[in-house]
């Protein structure tokens, strides 16, 4: 009998009524899966046969823990397939049940209790898949306050719940605290740090008329905020509805057994019926009639197209695994491998999502670059701004003594201030002079994408230093064999603004640039090359893109940095960001399918003739499970061929 016959159930990727899970995350919360604590006990009580077994203990106590498995991790997907049996259809589950029922029946107990293991644990894995997903799916919602500060109509702030908001309220929001509301800023100005929802590298500064969104990190500075839209309607709550639509809705593309599994099982348990029945019925003997039943429904069963498909799926993904690319499903790995055409997010993706300092333009001359830079870093030593940091490590990778700072203060939306020795020095957004040479420095790396800021001491500007994302190691090489892979270039999707991305798209080769994305503009990007027939895969780390890639053909997210939920909404993951890893996964996907495609070929064969001898002739039982066994092991051997880390190095080298 096959001992892999429902692996294919592992990789169904969304369950008719996903299960529901309680409590926090971790091993007690995995443990309240039904489906997990069913899976472990048919597995402990299948360790025990084994151990019994090859013990040389009493036969029934061998058959006592092998049947308690049978139970214990069949009972539910039995129960299910009797379901779908009664909805009028027949799959491979109920076949597979049936099958494992058979091995026991002929004496094959070892070979039909290790089918349900396998069975009960592909299931339980799936559950606990969909648990992360839902775990991170409330987590995003999570990151928006449930309380507010509302100003009444006395003028009086008053703490409500933000799920009573409503537009034309107006809230406070003070330093640090989450934004409650999407809606626009009517007094105060911050910086605020809205990279979950659009992608940005920077805290954005927000004054009198500007937009934020729900969810989104206040700064230093203390804002009032009318609300725009209902708390059911902020963009946040959006990207969660989208997440869950795409994930309901996004075509279930099935191994190939389960594509069949149908017409197959039908045709199958019908002909077994008859080969048992008809000749019953015309006088023949009913222990040859059943042996010969038998014998059909083993050869028939499909078991070798079931490990044709599986091994070099299951190869490709353990190789992928070991070299940091954790690829979740087989479902993932046969998409892959149809990808015509990839999209890359910009922040955190192919850049590295941290600013860093490019450029510095010394406006005194009386001055030098490393002057201008060391005041400025000595002022931001204390700053947790990421343009403080950037200027901070700039200033040490120049080896620079930085003086002590005193009197530090920040300036919401406009910069910071501090004394540094015995003077007063100011770091600034760029945008608050209005000094010609200053402002075209500014229009300058504005041009470019940069973010520039202005070092003024004692009111006098010294200089201009600009910062700018920097692309990640590998990200040109990366596009160069995508782009020979598919035969298309990339697609650039981004929150970022025009300029940052055309930048950045120029300098790793990318030709179509789409900016100023929200998360519903690159849900119909996505939707819209799809509908155009392009097979698309997404790659992306940050909240606002996990509805991408849910929408997607496959999606791909960068594991190190990524958000929770667009891992755990991925199909797979980049543990190590190496933006180089996308092409080689494809590359390896494809040998994977080739394999795939050569053994299906053979498995059909051998199985159109086991059945054909059977049908026409005598076919020895011994004879037939041979045969339908060594063609599973060959095919199962030849998938295994992917496992080795030279499968993946070809698959470097294209």
């Amino acid at each position: 009998m096959c001992t892999l016959s429902h692996v294919s159930s592992a990789v169904r990727e969304h369950l008719p009524s996903p299960p529901t899970i309680v409590g926090p995350r971790g091993w007690s919360s995995t443990w309240s899966v039904t489906s997990v604590r069913w899976a472990t006990t048919a597995t402990l009580l299948f360790c025990c046969g084994v151990v019994a077994q090859l013990a040389g203990g009493p036969t029934g106590m061998v058959w006592a823990f092998y049947l308690a498995c049978y139970v214990t991790g069949g009972w539910e997907p039995a129960l299910e397939g009797l379901r779908a049996l009664r909805g009028r259809k027949l799959d491979v589950d109920l076949l597979m049940i049936v099958a494992a029922l058979g091995a026991a029946a002929i004496g094959q107990i070892f070979d039909g209790a290790l089918l349900i293991v396998i069975f009960a644990t592909s299931g339980a894995l799936e559950d606990l898949a969909i648990r992360r997903t839902q775990e991170s799916v409330r987590s995003l919602l999570d990151d928006t306050p449930d309380r507010a500060s509302l100003v009444d109509r006395h003028g009086e702030e008053v703490v409500v719940s933000a799920a009573d908001l409503r537009p034309g309220d107006v809230i406070v929001v003070r330093p640090g605290e989450r934004i409650a509301a999407d809606g626009t800023v009517v007094g105060g100005t911050s910086d605020v740090d809205q990279s979950s929802i659009t992608g940005e590298s920077l805290p954005v500064g927000k004054t009198s008329g500007e937009t934020v969104f729900a969810g989104t990190l206040n700064g230093t500075g203390a804002i009032r905020v009318r609300v725009d839209t209902r708390p059911d309607d902020t963009v946040a709550a959006r990207i969660v509805a989208m997440v869950a639509e795409a994930s309901a809705t996004k075509a279930r593309s099935q191994l190939f057994i389960e594509k069949v599994e149908t017409v197959y099982s039908s045709v199958v348990v019908v002909a077994t019926v008859a080969l048992f029945a008809i000749p019953l019925m015309a006088g023949a003997d009913l222990q040859t009639t059943l042996l010969r039943a038998m014998t059909f429904m083993i050869v028939a069963s499909p078991c070798a197209v079931v490990l044709a498909t599986m091994p070099p799926l299951l190869s490709a993904i353990a190789t992928a695994g070991r070299h940091g690319v954790l690829v979740k499903s087989a479902v993932a790995a046969e998409r892959l491998a149809d990808v015509t055409r990839v999209a890359l997010d910009k922040t955190g993706t192919v850049t590295t999502g941290a600013p860093a300092v490019t450029d510095i333009v010394v406006v005194d001359p009386s001055t030098t670059p490393d002057a201008v830079l060391t005041l400025a870093a000595a002022a931001e030593l204390h700053s947790e701004h990421p343009v403080g940091r950037a200027l901070v490590a700039a200033a040490r990778d120049r080896h620079l003594r930085l003086p002590s700072a005193v009197d530090f203060v920040a300036l919401p939306g406009r910069g910071v201030r501090a004394t540094v020795a015995f003077r007063r020095v100011e770091i600034m957004n760029a945008s608050t002079r209005t000094e010609s040479v200053v402002a075209d420095a500014r229009r300058r790396f504005d041009v470019t994408g940069g973010t520039s800021v202005v070092v003024v001491v004692d009111d006098t500007v010294l200089g201009v230093v600009a910062l700018h994302d920097h692309v990640r190691r590998g990200a040109v090489a990366a596009v160069s064999a995508i782009t020979e892979m598919t035969g298309t270039s990339p697609i650039l999707l981004t929150g970022d603004n025009a300029a940052a991305a055309r930048r950045i798209a120029t300098t790793v080769g990318i030709g179509d640039v789409r900016a100023n994305l929200l998360p519903q503009d690159k849900v119909d990007a996505v939707r819209a090359l799809r509908d155009e027939g392009t097979r698309i895969a997404v790659v992306g780390d940050g909240i606002n893109d996990a509805p991408a890639l849910a929408t997607a053909d496959v999606g791909v997210a960068m594991g190190r940095v990524g958000a929770d939920l667009t891992l755990h909404t991925a199909d797979v993951v980049i543990v190590g960001d190496d933006l180089t890893a996308v092409p080689t996964l494809l590359q390896l996907a494809r040998r994977a399918r080739r394999v795939v495609i050569a053994n299906l070929v053979f498995a059909a064969a051998v199985i159109v003739t086991l059945v054909t001898w059977d049908l026409v002739g005598h076919l020895p039982l011994p004879l037939g499970v041979a045969g339908h066994e060594g063609s599973t092991i060959l095919v199962a051997l030849n998938g295994l061929r992917l496992l080795g880390s030279r499968a993946w190095r070809r698959a470097q080298r294209g």
